[in-house]
């Protein structure tokens, strides 16, 4: 579902995505690495159409992400970090509007935001003002948004990120539950047991480059966990 050749990205005099080649299997969820400032957002504002590469090709879903970003943005949920709400808008009323703007009519945006409002438990919240809700229900409401269209790929870029453990694996079950039904997920995050929970095969990022990818059993056979691989492999060790 995902298949790049020597992608890359330049801001300037700062190379943020180097040569990058990167395949992802329909039905996988797969797991990006790597500390901050290494590449891993870009690349996936990239993927998700909403971020024009320097150089090199994307593929989504059978999509150029150059030539068919559009189409690229209605086969890909995107939930970037910080995601930017309309915080002036009610629940219900965003999602409806979010669902309109990806492409569904009219009865099927409203027939859609029922479907993520019961599925995301937003219900006691899907009249208020995005703006007055808590952090945890702000997730909540932009993984529905990434999802109200039905795409075939959802991409999580920190997901949990500041949300209390209690919350955390409630996402985790929607996230579980979700590629249980067959949806691909491309996650990153810096809870290392999270990637190692969900994802079967995982690209650790420095730099720029994908420094390495293998499979979750493959990181952890000779360090026996992925945070020790994680560590050896962004400091330029062989794991």
């Amino acid at each position: 579902i995902i298949e790049t050749r020597n992608l890359s990205k330049r801001f300037k005099d700062l190379l943020a995505v180097d040569d990058v080649n990167l395949s992802v299997e329909k039905g996988e969820c797969f797991g990006l690495l790597g500390p901050n400032g290494a590449g891993k957002s870009t690349t996936m504002r990239i993927l998700a159409g909403y971020l024009s590469a320097s150089g090199g090709t994307a593929r989504v879903a059978g999509f150029d992400v150059a030539r068919e970003s559009d189409m690229v943005r209605r086969q890909v949920g995107f939930m970037p970090e910080n995601n930017p709400l309309h915080e002036d808008m009610r629940v219900r009323e965003y999602l409806k509007f979010r669902a309109r703007l990806k492409g569904l009519n009219t009865q099927k945006s409203r027939a859609r935001t029922e479907d993520v409002v019961e599925q995301f438990a937003l219900g006691d919240v899907r009249n208020r003002m995005i703006g007055e809700l808590s952090k945890g229900f702000r997730q909540r409401v932009g993984l529905a948004d990434a999802l109200v269209h039905e795409p075939e790929l959802l991409i999580l870029d920190e997901p949990t990120a500041g949300v209390d453990v209690e919350l955390r694996h409630e996402l985790w079950k929607y996230l579980r539950e979700l590629n249980e039904k067959g949806k691909t997920i491309v996650l990153t995050s810096h809870y290392l047991e999270e990637v190692e929970l969900f994802c079967s095969r995982i690209a650790i990022v420095n730099g720029g480059k994908i420094v390495s990818c293998g499979t979750k059993d493959e990181y952890t056979r000779n360090t026996g966990t992925l945070e020790g691989a994680y560590l050896k492999v962004t400091k330029g060790e062989t794991y």
